[in-house]
């Protein structure tokens, strides 16, 4: 008799009402630790607000101008310390920090501490997987781990302020930073939003051993036009609210205080002059009442964008749509007595970007506490420990999704000689991804230390080409693995062993900011590499290396096997091993989809219907005349597994329900394979007759299980208005009368399908 165990997941209110903090963690309910680190995010403390409004009340114009000013390491001196400048970013130096503080707190008139920033993305020394190989994991743990170790290791040096989660949807993989963010998903995003603040902050951001987050871009940057960073967006007010907007109000609930504004323009408008998102809806229809920082240089870019005359428009224009803290470039500073004056910026906006910048300093616990503990910032135990690798190895292992496994390829025998081949094979430097914090390239496992160490067969090692990491002008893509003079050694290598594995992809400078690409293939001739490895007829798997979808049909066409790892942070090779060896079952799903062609491109699991679908029978429907299929290679919530798994017994406990009531719809799934192993529930909606046309799927409910051979296990999900209901192009949420239908699965083509309908 198989075990039935039961687990209920209450999906997230992500949209409408107050979020209770914790509520977007797609994990199964809040545990009582959760709700001992659930923030409190009612009314602020009346303590801190008097200490807020006296400590402005002293304060001149000039002080208040240094307050909203943030300079970067490069730029800071004693001088604007003493000045009391309000924030520095980048700087890593603990003594530096120390000096610079102490002047701050012993010199400046007010003695107000700066607030020191750092782009901890996915680690500071102990460096993660890159978030969007986080987000392949389901699991939301991952994340929570991932921001809490590398918050402490931040603060040990005097950081307080990390500038992460990164939560821009995207539908753009050739777009660089869609390595920093969570997928296409707002739902996926959401949850992984939370965790990664909570992670970081806690319950108490105050305390030594954690941060402050600053969820960025807000809002829209992920949807850039061709791809290119930077470039302008341009989308519906529903596309908006439904897309793009919920990770951020899922960070904010969580408890984050402050927030990045983005350099692109927002149909025509530039995120960091941005009154409708900064203002209206950040500040006053969710209450936020923490601080907006612009990214770098974002302010005076809009002069640029068009929208700004010169250094002194700017300043005043970004002040008055909402920014509280310009980065880099200093119009404020220089003008902000003048514009007061003319009366371009008023008094009172100006008293509020300083009250919301020392209200978070003084939640941070500055003033208490604001210099750093040098004996454990330069401790090497303070940093990468064993206890902090092996999580990192877990989450590597929890992100990586086995695209493709024909005849049970993998795993491999570790008994059997086995020769690592390819331009990432023996590398250290690219396995930390872009934004590798403090990480150092000796910190890392390779692809060979890890196949050697976890094999008892001996382990050869030839690299066939290699990969460039110049950077523009430098940079020539015929440097890419634009050779076959190594071809010859490597299949000499593939010969002499009884099986292989081929590490291959990008570069970490090949993803990130600025790292847009024009294609998505396998940059160079690693394609012929392939070819060459498996016309030696030995069997062989791809492990890919990389921060974004590519194009991967001759890759699959090729290889018995392909497995998706990422850039997977300084376990890389233990983790990579782990799951060559089958000592670890992958469990990972895609959060965002592969395509066939880069022509596909955007291709999105939840996009809108449309009049004339997809039938590639037909000539005057939405498809494309050189391809068999519009869906994508893989799509998202795509992955497969050492054993098999059945998803069964879809049910909904009612029929009909109010605008206001509960559907609680529950699935079964089985583990119908020889092996233990990980499958993620996944639940899905459609509204198919509405005001307005909506996605063909929407997540709204996931759970990561792991179940024995045989082993069955129930999921619940608790879906609301919030999941039923979607944003209207007046900016309104409304719920509709009508048919919902429910999908459940374990991708997003998932089939198992039962309707409910809202009553009027």
């Amino acid at each position: 008799m198989r075990k039935i165990a039961i687990v209920t997941l209450v999906a997230a209110p992500l949209l409408v009402g107050s979020l209770t903090a914790g509520s977007v963690l797609a994990s199964g309910g809040r545990s009582a630790d959760e709700q001992a680190l659930a923030p409190l995010r009612g009314a602020a403390s009346r303590s801190v607000e008097q200490r807020v409004d006296r400590l402005l009340a002293q304060m001149t114009v000039k002080e208040k101008l240094q307050q909203v000013q943030l300079l970067s390491d490069g730029q800071v001196t004693d001088a604007d310390a003493r000045a009391g400048v309000g924030g520095v970013f980048s700087l890593t130096d603990p003594t530096r920090i120390d000096q610079l503080q102490r002047i701050a707190m012993t010199e400046s008139r007010l003695k107000i501490p700066i607030l020191f920033a750092y782009d901890t993305i996915h680690g500071y020394r102990t460096i993660f997987p890159v978030p969007l190989a986080a987000a392949s994991s389901f699991d939301p743990e991952v994340a929570k781990a991932d921001a809490r170790i590398g918050a402490r290791e931040s603060a040990t040096v005097g950081i307080k302020q990390i500038y992460s989660p990164m939560v821009d949807v995207s539908h753009e993989p050739r777009w660089g930073r869609i390595v920093e963010g969570n997928g296409e998903d707002p739902y996926l995003g959401s949850a992984f939003a939370a965790a990664r603040v909570k992670g970081a902050q806690g319950n108490d951001y105050g305390r030594p051993d954690r941060t402050l987050t600053s969820p960025k871009h807000f809002v829209a940057y992920g949807q850039p036009e061709g791809g290119r960073d930077y470039n302008t967006t341009d989308l519906s007010e529903q596309r908006l609210r439904n897309l793009y907007l919920p990770p951020f109000k899922a960070a904010i609930e969580a408890g984050a205080d402050s927030i990045m504004c983005s350099f692109n323009a927002i149909n025509g408008v530039p995120g960091c002059a941005n009154h409708y998102t900064e203002t209206d809806i950040l500040k006053k229809e969710w209450g936020f009442d923490g601080f907006i920082e612009s990214d770098y240089t974002a302010v005076t870019e809009t002069i640029a964008h068009g929208t700004a005359a010169d250094a002194a428009d700017a300043g005043a224009k970004a002040l008055m749509a909402g920014t509280d803290s310009e980065m880099v470039s200093t119009t404020l500073r220089d003008n902000g007595e003048q514009l007061l004056a003319d009366g371009r910026i008023s008094k009172r906006r100006l008293d509020d970007a300083v009250r919301r910048i020392l209200r978070v300093k003084f939640r941070a616990g500055l003033f208490e506490r604001p210099y750093v503990d040098q004996a454990k910032a330069v401790d090497p135990a303070s940093f990468l420990t064993s206890a902090d690798r092996a999580a990192a190895r877990t989450a590597a292992g929890r992100s990586m999704v086995l695209l493709h496994n024909e005849d049970q390829a993998l795993p491999l025998d570790p008994a059997k000689d086995t020769a690592v081949i390819g331009p990432l094979a023996d590398n250290q430097h690219d396995m930390l991804g872009p934004w590798w914090g403090r990480g150092q390239d000796a910190d890392v496992v390779s692809v060979r230390q890890g196949v050697t160490d976890g094999s008892t067969g001996t382990t050869t090692f030839a690299q066939g080409c290699t990969l460039s990491n110049e950077e523009p002008p430098d940079y020539d893509p015929a440097d890419d693995c634009g050779s076959a003079a190594g071809f010859a050694e490597a299949v000499a290598a593939a010969n002499a062993a009884d099986q292989v594995v081929l590490a291959l992809g990008e570069t970490r400078e090949m993803s990130g900011e600025a790292a847009t690409r024009s294609t998505l293939d396998l940059p160079g001739r690693q394609q012929e590499l392939i070819d060459a490895i498996a016309a030696t007829g030995k069997p062989f798997a791809v492990v890919l290396f990389n921060g974004r979808p590519l194009t991967l049909s001759g890759v699959v066409d090729s290889a018995p096997a392909v497995l998706e790892a990422w850039f997977p942070g300084v376990e890389a090779g233990n983790a990579v091993a782990d799951v060559l060896f089958g000592k670890v079952n992958p469990g990972g799903k895609l959060p965002v989809s592969f395509p066939q062609r880069l022509g596909q491109v955007p291709i999105y699991y939840n996009h809108e219907p449309t009049g004339r679908p997809c039938d590639v029978t037909q000539k005057y429907t939405s498809r494309y005349r050189d391809l068999r299929s519009c869906d994508p290679l893989f799509p998202f919530g795509f992955g497969l597994s050492y054993t098999t798994f059945e998803v069964s017994d879809l049910a909904l406990d009612r029929t009909t329900v109010s605008r206001k009531g509960e559907v609680v719809a529950s699935m079964t799934v089985t583990n119908t394979g020889d092996v233990a192993g990980d499958d993620v529930a996944q639940l899905y909606l459609h509204d198919p007759v509405a005001s307005i046309s909506q996605p063909v799927r929407r997540l709204r409910g996931f759970e990561r299980v792991t179940l024995e051979p045989g082993e069955s296990r129930t999921v619940r999900f608790t879906l609301d208005a919030s999941d039923f209901g979607f944003y209207d192009n007046r900016g309104e949420f409304v719920v509709e009368p009508g048919e919902i239908q429910v999908f459940a699965g374990d991708d997003s083509t998932a089939d198992l399908t039962k309707t409910f309908r809202v009553r009027r």
